[in-house]
């Protein structure tokens, strides 16, 4: 099994989400488009494409041009039925690479919040044996539009779209592959003062988190095997 991991900035990697794919003989090529490096030329010749987090913009092309080049990758990955699995920006991607419009969010999400799932989100294969409400970890400005024939997967009071199935592409706001250690560099670098109120809250729910997130990864994984 081969998968194209595509990372935005040094910080933001594959996280719990790389360990689990590795632990099942995953192979992860892994693409630092900060660092300029290239795209593979053909999407279908991965099982997967993942795209991640980042700090920038989706439509800060000028200042990143590699979100151009990935937009028209992400293109070609739908189109050939790879199936797509974007975090945070890489979520604002696939919505941008299948047409849905993203812009500023009237209120950015930091921090430890509930999302719910949809009817369609209980019922999608990717939350198969999860709960309705999810504590996840969030971090964003930007929000985006469902793509015209997506499916709205997770909402919640803040930002009414969280999580969104095109076809063989899922996307997530919010961030499930988080680990203490990610947390501490996130907000190191950020310079914010609340990192000790998260660590402890990540430490109390630190078993639901985990068990929630192999569910997902594990519901993925079986996505990749189906062709799905």
């Amino acid at each position: 099994m081969k998968i194209l991991v595509m990372i935005h900035v040094e910080s933001e990697g594959p996280g719990t989400l790389g360990t689990f794919l590795e632990s099942v003989g995953a192979q992860l090529v892994t693409t630092r488009l900060y660092a300029s490096e290239p795209l593979p030329a053909n999407a279908g010749e991965f099982d997967a494409v993942l795209s991640m987090g980042g700090p920038m913009n989706v439509y800060q092309e000028d200042a990143y041009p590699f979100l151009k080049q990935e937009t028209a990758f992400l293109q070609d990955a739908v189109s050939a039925d790879v199936p797509v699995l974007g975090v945070c920006l890489g979520a604002q991607m696939i919505a941008k690479a299948c047409g849905a419009r993203v812009d500023l969010a009237a209120a950015r999400e930091v921090g430890w919040r509930e999302i719910t799932l949809t009817r369609v989100g209980l019922k999608d294969p990717l939350f198969h044996g999860l709960p309705e409400h999810l504590t996840v970890f969030q971090w964003h400005e930007d929000v985006f539009d469902i793509p015209r024939g997506a499916a709205l997967l997770a909402s919640s009071t803040i930002c009414p779209t969280q999580a969104f199935r095109f076809r063989n592409a899922l996307g997530l706001q919010f961030h499930v592959e988080v680990t203490a250690d990610i947390l501490t560099e996130w907000f190191a670098d950020s310079g914010k003062a609340d990192l000790p109120d998260l660590l402890r809250f990540y430490h109390t729910i630190k078993e639901t988190l985990d068990h929630n997130a192999h569910q997902i990864y594990q519901n993925f994984l079986e996505l990749i095997r189906s062709g799905k």
